[in-house]
């Protein structure tokens, strides 16, 4: 280790952001993160400990090394805005985040950025058609409307760009060759933020498309390799000055050098973070492994998939000796989380590991929020205490939890500023674990309630049928005019006004009227909800008709609403109220963060159980947003009632998933849940259905057994009925015989038409569920051609990891030949296959198997839809994909990404 080389030890999670911070404060700061996730916990933790510290952030590609794909437009664009920020006036104290796959990846000299820019101003003449080609070649793509970074779309004399960085898309009004306005605009709303005089564009890809680039990947393709056959579709696609998917891997050959993040910042020191030299050295590893597994391949004859010549690792990643000296004089310093001991370049940072309340949550005697509590008291006479939490929803269910404990001089805290001195204090910050230092103590909700699966909320948008974007519009699609009715959208316009400029939907009505409507009253529009139909007559009473006809329908209809209404309000049913304490103590244990979505139901489905009348509510969400959760929080209030609950499934398969939630998640509370379905014994089902007729078996979770003559349920005070759709007329009748004096929550994913009418025509109660959990849409999705090595290393990363995958085909014919390629290429890996045609209880003990992880891989054809849940399976290969549905790849993508693990 050299003299500028330090060891610094005694850095847990969320203290390390001090440490990076006082670094920063002797000037720039790389930061080097094992992984993703820890580089978004060292953003959080920074933006909670150093909330005035400028940060940048590099993320790596999100593909392979020696891939088919190309990395995620959003993150190339981020890198190359951050690669441009870095040649540009930095501020004298800064840190920049990124990953040990980022720095270990070269990227195109400083020269290239510099180089390869566009400029503008305001009634300078532009060569829009030379602009035009400027974007290709940078990478830019067009698209109807910009919705991100390194789109552009063209609507007459307005181009529309959307360039990496974070200032939004801009909008270039052109009147012939002369640029006449530039405007930054809101994507959302269309309405413009801010004028401009002067603009200048970057590229927004890493491989340039130049005549010079092109003339050097040709050159440097044919020296490595050889000259290029009819048979290889990247030198074809890049000879014509096309991007092929994936390019992005024969970076190198596009450009005459390559450099390192280091060489665009070279006064900056570096923090590396724990582990991360193992990490390094196994990353270049599995990309030395990828090469060789490429050029094997490459060899062998009768492959199924098209040619591929990998370029040398060393021209694109650093292996450990380029590393060494990438950072041999620069100040480093390496972090470590446990204490090691000092001497020299060797510190101690002084910070150890929090406490954590394991024992206390797995035990069922022991108070776990009154051993917080003492905790608390014994330290806060000597240091400041800071309770984090993941949301402010969970800050105050702690903080009522607390009070309850004697604690109610808990301060609610921003960020670091806020503290004031010895005392306890409470903020909003996603750290996983706690830490102690000599005058602070953090205790973490992790710590608390244990592992919690929560990402920070995202942005998301009303969802109603108003138009609030033009984004979502095409040129020629029909939309309705609240006053002047049906119309066919034409673009955008700039229309003068009382010496101003209005940007203006141009909309056309019968006869080619038109009408321009500004965009700041584009709520006046709705979808019209077919791709054609009749124009409306501007000025005609055609319109005012239809409106006064729906008009009279809606007042009839209502009037049938108001006599089912009057007729349900006179039934009684008992009156159900959350339990106190408990109630806060079961929601804090919820490992996710609630949607607004879930919030909204759960509100609902809890105010029907007190309302005194049955409820008759429909629970309508997609696969994997959360309804299962309603459902256990209404049998938990019907069961602290004193009421019994029955929880009914469609297969086997899901009734035994539910039981296993139910039973996890009620762990530790005084109530009986047992299963009633084929799974169980005999005498475990006879002890059941004895049970139940006792009033001694709280909750029971089966299929339509629970529905047999022979099961009597003494006190039956609320059923839920998952996916009733899929339930038949015999079982329905027999519901409807439960029905007359209980409550009935009622969850599927796919309502049958008729079940929807009775919703939305009031005849039952409706709760959408809309919002996707947090962090629920993370899974990487790649579309590629059939690609051996690619299959093969997805599958066996996986496997390392301890998961599990999918392998789902289209049919059943092609099981035979998938078996075989998986027996042959992927060895390693244990497989079982399901289909349709298999007789039941060998299809049950397949899948059963595979859910106990007593294989590796599932072979099946589309019956994984629906009914699994499998937590440990998060890769999911889908052979064909042209010949699904759109509405089955969404179903069957739902399969993965069901926890923490990425998918």
């Amino acid at each position: 280790m050299t003299s500028n080389h330090i060891l610094m030890s005694g850095a847990p999670e969320g203290f390390d952001a001090t440490i990076v911070q006082k670094e920063a404060l002797l000037g720039g700061v790389i930061h080097v993160a094992r992984d993703a996730g820890r580089l978004q916990a060292m953003q959080a933790a920074l933006g909670f400990f150093a909330p005035e510290l400028p940060v940048f952030m590099f993320p790596a590609w999100d593909c392979l090394p020696f891939d088919r794909v190309s990395p995620n437009a959003d993150i190339s664009a981020t890198r190359m805005a951050g690669l441009a920020s870095f040649i540009t006036d930095m501020p004298d104290n800064y840190v920049v985040l990124t990953t040990l796959s980022a720095a270990c990846q070269r990227v195109p000299a400083r020269a290239i950025l510099k180089g390869a820019v566009f400029r503008a101003a305001v009634q300078n003449r532009v060569d829009e058609k030379a602009l035009r080609a400027f974007l290709v070649r940078m990478g830019f793509v067009q698209t109807p409307t910009v919705m991100e970074a390194g789109d552009y779309a063209i609507r007459g004399g307005i181009l529309d760009i959307f360039p990496p960085g974070n200032s939004g898309p801009i909008r270039l009004d052109f009147f012939g060759d002369t640029l006449d306005g530039i405007r930054q605009f809101d994507p959302a709303t269309q309405r413009t933020t801010k004028s401009l005089d002067y603009i200048e564009l970057s590229p927004v890809s890493e491989v340039i498309l130049d005549e010079g680039s092109i003339r050097r990947f040709r050159q440097n393709y044919r020296i490595e390799f050889g000259a290029a056959g009819t048979d290889d579709p990247l030198y074809e696609a890049v000879s014509a000055g096309n991007k092929h998917q994936g390019v992005e891997h024969w970076l190198p050959f596009f450009h005459e050098k390559m450099e390192t993040l280091f060489d665009y910042l070279p006064s900056a020191s570096v923090v590396m973070d724990d582990q991360s030299t193992g990490v390094r050295l196994a990353r270049w590893d599995t990309i030395a492994d990828q090469y060789d597994a490429r050029k094997t391949a490459l060899d062998q004859k009768g492959r199924l998939d098209t040619v591929y010549k990998p370029a040398p690792p060393e021209l694109l990643y650093l292996d450990d000796a380029a590393w060494q000296d990438a950072v041999a004089y620069r100040r480093v310093v390496s972090l470590s989380v446990l204490p090691q001991p000092t001497g020299l370049n060797a510190l101690d940072a002084g910070a150890r590991i929090g406490r954590n309340f394991a024992p206390e949550r797995q035990s069922e005697a022991l108070s776990l929020f009154g051993a917080v509590s003492d905790y608390i008291k014994q330290k806060r006479s000597t240091k400041t205490v800071l309770i984090t939490s993941y949301s402010s929803g969970s800050r105050e269910r702690l903080s009522g939890l607390l009070q309850d404990e004697g604690h109610s001089e808990l301060i609610d805290i921003c960020d670091i500023t806020g503290l004031r001195g010895v005392g306890s204090y409470l903020a909003v910050s996603p750290l996983e674990h706690g830490f102690e230092t000599d005058d602070l103590l953090v205790i973490s909700e992790q710590d608390i309630l244990g592992d919690r699966l929560v990402r920070r909320t995202k942005k998301r948008k009303r969802a109603d049928n108003f138009l609030t974007e033009t984004q979502s519009l095409s040129l020629g699609d029909l939309v309705v005019h609240v006053d002047h009715g049906v119309g066919r959208f034409m673009g955008l316009e700039i229309i003068s006004a009382a010496g101003a400029d209005h940007e203006c939907l141009c909309l056309e009505y019968a006869d080619n009227s038109k009408l321009f409507l500004p965009v700041e009253n584009i709520e006046l529009l709705s979808r019209y909800g077919h791709d054609e139909g009749l124009l409306d007559r501007l000025g005609g009473g055609a319109w005012q008709a239809k409106k006064a006809r729906l008009k009279e329908r809606i007042r009839e209809m209502a009037e049938k609403l108001i006599r089912v209404a009057a007729e349900r309000a006179l039934r009684k049913a008992p009156v159900v109220d959350p339990p106190l304490g408990m109630w806060d103590t079961f929601c804090a244990r919820f490992p996710y963060q609630e949607t607004d979505d879930q919030l909204n139901a759960i509100a609902e489905v809890v105010e029907d159980l007190g309302a005194g009348k049955p409820m008759d509510r429909l629970i309508c969400g997609d696969v994997g947003f959360g309804k299962t959760e309603v459902a256990m929080r209404a049998a938990f209030v019907a069961a602290c009632s004193g009421l019994q609950v029955a929880v009914i499934a469609p297969t086997t398969l899901l009734a035994r998933q539910h039981a296993k939630s139910f039973v996890e998640r009620f762990r530790g509370f005084p109530l009986e849940i047992r299963q009633l379905s084929r799974f169980v014994s005999v005498k475990e089902a006879n002890d059941t259905r004895d049970g139940l007729a006792r009033g001694t078996v709280d909750i029971v979770i089966g299929t339509h057994a629970v529905l047999a003559d022979q099961v009597k349920i003494r006190n039956l005070g609320l059923l839920v009925i998952d996916e009733e759709q899929r339930f038949g007329v015999g079982h329905k009748e027999r519901l409807k015989q439960m029905r007359s004096d209980i409550h009935v929550l009622t969850l599927t994913a796919t309502p049958i038409p008729r079940t929807l009418q009775l919703s939305l025509t009031g005849v039952r109660d409706l709760s959408i569920i809309a919002t996707p959990p947090i962090d629920r849409l993370a899974i990487r999705t790649y579309v590629s051609e059939f690609d051996t090595i690619t299959l093969r290393e997805a599958l066996l990363r996986e496997h390392y990891r301890g998961g599990q995958s999918f392998f789902v085909v289209p049919r059943i014919k092609d099981i035979p030949d998938i078996e075989a390629f998986l027996r042959d290429h992927v060895p390693e890996v244990s497989v079982v296959v399901g289909h349709g045609q298999m007789a039941a209880g060998e299809l049950d003990d397949k899948m059963n198997a595979f859910y106990d992880g007593k294989y590796d891989v599932l072979l099946a054809t589309t019956i994984v839809e629906s009914g699994l849940d499998i937590p440990t399976a998060n890769t999911m290969i889908i052979h064909r994909a042209d010949m699904f549905g759109l509405s089955q790849l969404y179903q069957i993508r739902g399969r993965v990404g069901r926890s923490k693990t990425r998918a």
